[in-house]
């Protein structure tokens, strides 16, 4: 396997598109299975037909077609036969142009854009409206027996009451008896807004909505091709938590699990060339960062 033929097939390739203008991911997929037979110049490459259906999971008529596709793009093209077996050989001149990056960012925006939207027209549905507040007329709620006659203030400023039946001064009593007849109803965001709940929270990620699941048959193509070397559930569990905190969309999770699985294999391969970490006179250790997930370090940090 090369690494060059892999990182074209994977990244730098032309990216062929359907009749509806989204990207082909048979193609891609496929593309990027042929590669892993090719040399580092993307020649040689001569997997059987049944070999690229158990990589990729699809059925003979698929790959073929896909390959018809990837000849008609001149992506691939044949070169001669090896062993009844058709001899491709990569077009890695070819690179897909920067604008897909772009349109990729802008369609993230976009996503971006209309969850916000989302979120604030269901916290605005939440907010009580004004009519449903009870409103009391003053003159509803206030007590004869406090009320001045020579006045027409509310008794709700006068502390100086006298009891009718007692000469004692009631200095204890309360301020004011101006109560509304009834408690304004209550809604779910003053019920909730003390605990500053988040209304957004309990909603599932794209992946876990999409159903993504490790089967036998992706952990058996995981093993026979990296080996025991490869971490199959930790690697499949960081490439779950990362789609799932980016809220990414996929039009196929078996074929982005691939290529997570690829690149780990890969990196993986050249930490194992790597010399080992020297500590700099007066300075830190250098640890190597985790090119898929920054926060992680790896060789034991």
């Amino acid at each position: 396997m090369s690494t060059e033929a892999v990182t074209w097939a994977m990244d730098d390739a032309p990216m062929l598109r359907t009749a509806a203008g989204k990207p082909d991911a048979t193609a891609r997929h496929v593309l990027q299975a042929l590669a892993e037979h090719a040399n580092k110049e993307g020649k040689n490459a001569h997997p059987s037909v049944t070999r690229l259906q158990y990589r990729t999971g699809y059925d003979r008529r698929t790959v073929q077609r896909a390959l018809r596709r990837l000849e008609d793009a001149k992506l691939i093209s044949a070169d001669g036969t090896v062993q009844d077996r058709t001899r491709w050989r990569l077009a890695m001149n070819l690179v897909r142009p920067a604008s897909d990056w772009d349109e990729i960012e802008r369609a993230e925006e976009a996503t971006r854009a209309a969850a916000a939207e989302r979120q604030r027209r269901s916290r605005a549905k939440r907010v009580t409206a004004q009519k449903d507040v009870t409103v009391t007329h003053s003159d509803d709620v206030t007590d004869g027996d406090v009320t001045h006659s020579d006045s027409a203030r509310h008794a709700l400023q006068q502390r100086d009451v006298t009891h009718f039946n007692s000469a004692r001064h009631a200095l204890s009593a309360a301020v004011t008896t101006n109560q509304p007849s009834e408690e304004p109803p209550t809604t779910p965001m003053a019920e909730g807004g003390a605990q500053g709940a988040d209304p957004g929270a309990g909603t599932n990620a794209p992946i876990d909505d999409d159903g993504f699941t490790l089967t036998d048959a992706m952990r058996r193509w995981a093993l026979d091709t990296f080996g025991a070397g490869l971490n199959v559930d930790y690697e499949t569990a960081q490439f779950v938590d990362h789609h799932r905190a980016e809220g990414n969309r996929r039009n196929n999770w078996p074929a982005e699990w691939q290529k997570w699985m690829r690149r780990s294999a890969k990196w993986a391969s050249e930490r194992s060339h790597r010399p080992p970490l020297r500590a700099v006179a007066g300075g830190p250790w250098q640890p190597y960062r985790n090119p898929i997930d920054p926060s992680v370090y790896e060789n034991g940090f």
